[in-house]
């Protein structure tokens, strides 16, 4: 659970689940040799990837390859199912900025097996959020700048407006596969420019309007030795 900012109060981010899309920005779909999917694709993170901003994103032991992506993020804020496409927006409390963490190696290994991409995604600290929801009544999704920076130097940029779906469209197909409990997050997909991430990097990361997070990158400390591992 994660305390933020929801107007000039606080709300309790306890989310059943994250959805993820995949593919939709058309230009990162691209860079990773991908089609571009012809409707709303999608994978499951589990809440206890929740990080909040100013935390340390960790790399796992194993991975090499441990990626950022920038998305927007939307929070539910009224329990649906087969919900229309016109009474989408009445099932947002609002939006916030987060980051998609990818052991991206394990990832590839995986898809080559033909595997679920549980484990590249799941990790704990590899779901990391800004500290405020911005209220959907008070707030479009739509003509928001994008942008990722690791150590100051600008690696993500670009524009909610290029997402291949409404947020509208998305939820309502989610919405016809599995129920949308309040407090469920979707991250809606990240644009071009993911890369690398390595110990001691400082990423900081914002939606025009939205808001913005920072999170530090350190690898995992054995324990019991001090050492990291």
């Amino acid at each position: 659970m994660i305390e933020l900012k929801l107007n000039d109060g606080s709300y309790i981010l306890h989310p059943t689940k994250i959805i993820c899309l995949l593919r939709s920005y058309a230009a990162h779909a691209r860079e990773m040799n991908n089609k571009v999917p012809e409707k709303p694709r999608f994978f499951l993170k589990p809440p206890s990837s929740l990080l909040e901003s100013g935390g340390m994103v960790i790399i796992p032991t194993g991975s090499t390859t441990v990626h950022h992506e920038v998305e927007l993020v939307v929070v539910i804020g009224k329990k649906g199912k087969e919900i229309r496409y016109e009474d989408a927006k009445d099932h947002i409390l609002g939006f916030m900025v987060g980051l998609d963490i990818t052991a991206r190696d394990i990832q590839l290994e995986a898809k080559k097996e033909g595997l679920p991409w549980t484990e590249a995604k799941g990790y704990d600290t590899f779901a990391p959020v800004g500290n405020e929801i911005m209220d959907a009544h008070y707030h479009d999704w739509r003509s928001r700048s994008i942008w990722l920076d690791v150590n100051g130097k600008r690696r993500q940029e670009s524009n909610t407006d290029l997402l291949l779906w409404p947020v509208e469209r998305i939820i309502s197909d989610l919405s016809h596969i599995m129920t949308l409990e309040e407090g469920d997050m979707i991250m809606t997909g990240t644009p071009s420019g993911v890369g690398p991430l390595v110990p001691g990097d400082i990423v900081k990361a914002g939606i025009e309007g939205i808001g913005t997070l920072e999170i530090k990158v350190a690898t995992r400390k054995v324990e019991g030795t001090g050492m990291e591992g």
